[in-house]
């Protein structure tokens, strides 16, 4: 694999860690937020990725992989209802419906991104250093 593609390769995965940082915010910004409805009500959101790996039969591809996003869908999960009658978004029973947004996985999820992230830059560093290495030699 040529030097040059491992920063697509690292870049594609940057790109999709941020994807999945920014579905976190979205979600942790609505894990509070009620509703009058379940269909109304807010559905933690779930980034989906795929590998990618170009054809290795042709002569000017090297195998090289990556990270393709293909959508981000909405959790099935079941949404809780709460009795609050005095609440104005409150149904004819007096029920309104919470996002199904789990706080705790959000973080993890968090977490887990920002170090995905974090090595990705990791690697273009080092690939950086690598070939500023090799163009020494020739001094």
């Amino acid at each position: 694999m040529s030097l040059f593609k491992i920063f697509d390769v690292a870049g594609s995965g940057m790109a999709a860690q941020s994807l999945r940082l920014n579905t976190v915010a979205s979600n942790i910004a609505n894990a509070d937020s009620v509703a009058s409805s379940p269909e109304a009500a807010y559905r933690a959101k779930e980034p989906l990725f795929a590998t990618v790996q170009r054809n290795l039969a042709a002569k000017d591809q090297d195998g090289a992989q990556g990270v393709q996003v293909l959508g981000v869908t909405e959790s099935q999960a079941a949404v809780e209802s709460r009795y609050e009658p005095g609440n104005p978004l409150a149904d004819g029973d007096g029920y309104v419906y919470a996002s199904n947004v789990n706080p705790v996985d959000e973080l993890v999820n968090m977490i887990s991104a920002s170090r995905s992230y974090q090595n990705n830059v990791e690697v273009m560093n080092s690939t950086r250093q690598l070939m500023q290495k090799t163009l020494d030699l020739g001094k």
